[in-house]
């Protein structure tokens, strides 16, 4: 996949083609700023080595786009100040997944570390919802679209007409709100918030990353995945079940993965989230350690 320059807005492809652990960078050369640094670790490092870089831009706090923020240790961060809190320290990271079993802890310990080169960082400043900042050559408006985390910002780069969507990645595997601040409903209105919003280029986190035309139906196959995830639990749910039997139905993810940490965690998380969800309009509830429909 390569580069894209529009206008005075670069695009960085990541990766095999941005999928995760990798996602896609954009970088406004004349103001130094780079977004996401989870592209490709030779490109931001020569980026880095010609003194192209000022200031490093996270959309949010997941590691998968923030790989190489190592490579900007001594350069100025910016976040919103509601995703900050687990940049600092490597167990409120892990909190902040809501993983709270220990062997999953010290695999994604080791991950972390070695994989994504995470190290604990305080941001310089936040980015603030609904600012709009001057960098010169372009304009930026900041747009707050929590769910996939509570501090996500899209980032509308005006005198282009670019749209970043950030994770809101418009894939067929369909949103991740599996985090413990995440959101299903939040998720659902930051969509359909960014789907109205005006724009000539829109721009994704992660594989397909440039739409040069309106994404139309994609929006609506992307919110589709929700229902049919809650759905499917719901059939599985005819008979009282266990975490363990939901997890290991395999709803999200379509078949048992390796490694377990990932895959088996992100099963659950996500099923949690539509449990809780469905517990809370009384559709579902939880005895004796099962979940089973009411009514």
């Amino acid at each position: 996949m390569p580069a894209f320059n529009f206008g005075p807005v670069r695009f960085i492809p990541g990766r095999n083609h941005g999928r995760y652990p990798y996602c896609h960078s954009l970088y406004v050369q004349e103001a130094g700023v780079l977004v996401d640094p989870g592209s490709d670790r030779e490109t931001l490092a020569e980026l880095k080595a010609r003194g192209g870089v000022k200031s490093v831009w996270l959309s949010h706090w997941h590691e998968d786009h923030m790989m190489h923020l190592d490579l900007f240790d001594d350069l100025p961060l910016w976040i919103c100040e509601l995703d900050a809190p687990p940049l600092g320290d490597l167990e409120t990271f892990m909190d902040w997944y809501d993983m709270d079993q220990p062997s999953y802890r010290e695999h994604w310990r080791q991950v972390l570390a070695a994989q994504f080169h995470l190290r604990p960082r305080r941001p310089e400043g936040f980015l603030e919802p609904g600012q709009r900042i001057d960098l010169g050559c372009v304009t930026v408006e900041v747009i707050h679209t929590p769910g996939h985390t509570p501090g996500h910002m899209a980032l509308r780069f005006l005198e282009p007409g670019l749209l970043f969507l950030g994770d809101y990645d418009l894939t067929s595997f369909g949103p991740w709100y599996g985090d413990r601040h995440s959101s299903i409903e939040e998720t659902i209105t930051s969509v359909n918030l960014l789907r109205e919003i005006e724009a000539g280029v829109w721009v994704t986190g992660h594989e397909t990353g440039i739409f040069l035309e309106p994404p139309g139906q994609l929006w609506d196959s992307y919110l589709e995945v929700i229902q049919r995830r809650e759905q499917r639990l719901l059939e599985l749910l005819r008979e009282p079940r266990t975490m363990e039997e939901i997890v290991s139905a395999w709803i999200v993810y379509g078949r048992a993965r390796e490694p377990e940490a990932f895959f088996a965690f992100g099963e659950k998380a996500i099923m949690g989230k539509h449990l809780r969800r469905l517990v809370s309009r009384g559709t579902v509830a939880q005895e004796d350690g099962r979940f089973r429909l009411l009514g």
